[in-house]
């Protein structure tokens, strides 16, 4: 049975994906078979694989860090905005339809088990599956994995995003997050230091690291991102 580790954001474009495929990255040099997954995308753009399914870009671009090629397996759902109030719905790669926001709220549930077989085909297939998280850090309740929690501190308030995400878990969902991750950090880190014994004190969770800014040529895949004509990403 595959280890799964899962990677959360306070906030959209966080920085989440990055962190997934440089984790699947580093697993994959250790030797591992590593694989990302995603169990819902929020996107406007796809990619086609060998087989014609469409999937979500940025699980492509972890394949890719992890050495594999990619599959829908590793992103079952896949929700292409068609206006602000709706998508079409794209499930295992295949079209199933156009539907309101407030429809697909209500139909979503049925949806789960077709994620959970395809986590269940890819335990199979890993030594080890990085997650990605949907949005919400709620969202851990669907597997029982450890969590690392990224908060972007270019868009400032790092330490309330952070601590207030703690704050509004359950008990037993802030006892999944191992690991607070501070990404896109600019300048000398050690200026940082009084405000990561802080969060530690009172958040209750180590800080895993400090990942600078950088500026990266790769394509987002969330649809509430303001970068989809501007590529630089931390």
């Amino acid at each position: 049975m595959a280890k799964v580790i899962m990677v959360q954001g306070t906030m959209s474009n966080a920085g989440k994906s990055l962190i997934v495929a440089g984790l699947c990255r580093i697993f994959a040099q250790d030797g591992y078979r590593v694989v990302p997954f995603k169990s819902q995308n929020m996107a406007l753009n796809s990619y086609i694989t060998e087989d014609g399914l469409e999937m979500g870009r940025a699980q492509v671009m972890q394949a890719e860090a992890a050495g594999v090629k990619p599959s829908v397996l590793m992103n079952p759902i896949l929700l292409k905005p068609t206006n602000d109030v709706g998508s079409q719905v794209i499930v295992k790669g295949e079209v199933l339809g156009n539907m309101r926001a407030r429809d697909y709220f209500a139909y979503k549930k049925k949806l789960v088990p077709t994620i959970c077989e395809a986590f269940s085909e890819l335990e199979k297939q890993a030594d080890i599956i990085v997650m990605e998280g949907a949005g919400s850090p709620a969202e851990i309740n669907l597997v029982d994995a450890p969590v690392l929690l990224v908060g972007d501190i270019d868009r400032g308030g790092v330490f309330a995003q952070l601590l207030g995400t703690l704050i509004l878990l359950e008990e037993d969902e802030k006892a999944r997050v191992k690991g607070l991750i501070i990404n896109k950090f600019r300048g000398d880190k050690t200026i940082l230091d009084p405000g990561v014994e802080m969060l530690e004190e009172r958040g209750g969770v180590k800080v895993a690291g400090v990942v600078p800014y950088m500026h990266l040529s790769i394509e987002d895949e969330d649809s509430l991102s303001g970068q989809l004509d501007n590529h630089d990403v931390g």
